[in-house]
């Protein structure tokens, strides 16, 4: 008999969680779009979103909102960034690097792709090299995924813009932070970001619909007559803008608008650093659970280094076809739906058994955590998969450190 019944837990990385106040903030009567309360929560939201994204020096960077999801924030990211014939060079780590590589190609951005496959991060070291050989400077700007959602490879950005200054090359720096903002540590001014990228449904626990963009004072002068641009994704016309519709090119994305910003006034009475430290030790339970379970089974992490791994999703092996059964099960039995695998895996393919994704970002605790940890290990027993003991008391542990 299931005992799926009650709250469902959708521990997928993205759509994430919604927390009842960010509900609560949506249920609410179509507001005037011409003044009052919308237009003054909404100064205070972009107030808030440069303080998400720079924490450390809020008034560097410039926020623009844009009626999309991440892909639709690729777009508006390339059409400021490229004109057609610019050169990108594009890190790639997961599925997400190459669908942004493969979005900029196809609005005429000549790219070149540096992978590093699906399990490391990108090697600095490589991306100096490639950019010193470069001599005349034509590449126009580096794309990097912060958290590729599909591997759960996190790269160091530090590392990467240190490499771009090495180099003595112009390029700008553009950083997918889709699956890490609101996760992991992250000031794009400090870092010397020129572009982030971000959406509503991950970790700024909001539905999805809204693709966020913060941009610099360099990329915003860089890019001034980038010819790619169109009156929707023009940044210019946003960051600048003088009227209320300008900020979203039309009719504001109302209730969205008042999710995001009752979500961002959790994070900001919680507070950044708790926020990062939260999801770096609920990962870290995660984590340790996957390694007891592989003491006894073919079961494994897909990033071995600990410092490679994003603080908001997980991607595990479990050989031998084991992962689609105990997806299955986990959800029929338990009410717990887990992360399907991204990339080249079909449905019908063997790897699409054999991976999943525990998404554990934006509104999620301990007992989230430990629950959906303990229905695993049940789907494991239930399904007779072979796995090593004491994975949940092993998580406990790392929640403690």
């Amino acid at each position: 008999m299931s005992l799926a019944q009650g709250r469902p837990y959708l521990a997928i990385p993205g759509p994430s969680v919604l927390p009842d106040r960010v509900l609560a903030a949506m249920q609410r009567p179509a507001p005037n779009i011409y003044q009052g309360p919308l237009l003054e929560m909404t100064d205070a939201l972009y107030l808030q979103l440069r303080t998400l994204a720079a924490p450390g020096a809020p008034d560097r960077v410039h926020p623009a909102i844009y009626i999309a999801n991440g892909h639709g924030a690729w777009e508006a990211a390339n059409t400021n960034l490229f004109s057609r014939g610019d050169r990108a060079l594009v890190l790639v780590t997961g599925s997400f690097g190459t669908s942004w590589a493969n979005t900029a190609r196809r609005l005429g951005v000549e790219v070149e792709v540096m992978d590093f496959g699906r399990r490391t991060a990108a090697d600095p070291n490589r991306l100096e090299a490639a950019l010193r050989a470069d001599r005349a400077g034509t590449i126009r700007a580096v794309l990097v995924t912060h958290t590729d959602t599909s591997s759960s490879v996190k790269n160091d950005i530090a590392a990467l813009r240190a490499a771009i200054d090495a180099a003595g090359h112009p390029a700008l720096l553009a950083v997918d932070c889709i699956a890490s903002m609101g996760c992991d540590a992250y000031d794009m001014a400090a870092l010397g970001v020129d572009v982030t990228v971000a959406a509503s449904q991950k970790g700024l626990m909001t539905p999805p619909g809204l693709g966020l963009l913060w941009v610099s004072d360099r990329a915003l002068k860089s890019c001034a007559n980038s010819d790619l641009r169109t009156p929707y994704w023009d940044w210019t016309a946003r960051i600048e803008a003088t009227e209320y519709w300008q900020l979203f090119a039309g009719t504001a994305p109302t209730h969205h608008l008042f999710a995001l910003s009752e979500a961002l006034t959790m994070i900001g009475e919680e507070g950044l650093p708790h926020v990062w430290d939260r999801h770096a030790r609920l990962a870290r339970a995660i984590w340790a659970a996957v390694e007891a379970w592989g003491q006894g089974g073919d079961i494994a992490l897909n990033v071995p280094d600990p410092a490679e791994r994003g603080h908001s999703v997980t991607a595990v092996r479990f050989g031998g076809g084991v992962a689609g059964r105990l997806r299955a099960w986990t959800e029929a039995e338990a009410g717990v739906t887990l992360g399907i695998p991204l990339g080249a895996a079909l449905p019908d393919e063997p790897a699409y058994q054999d991976f999943l994704r525990i998404g554990h970002m934006g509104h999620v605790n301990a007992h989230m955590v430990l629950g959906a940890l303990a229905v695993i290990e049940a789907g494991l027993q239930a399904l007779g998969a072979p796995h090593g003991t004491g994975a949940v008391e092993a998580a406990a542990k790392a929640l403690l450190r």
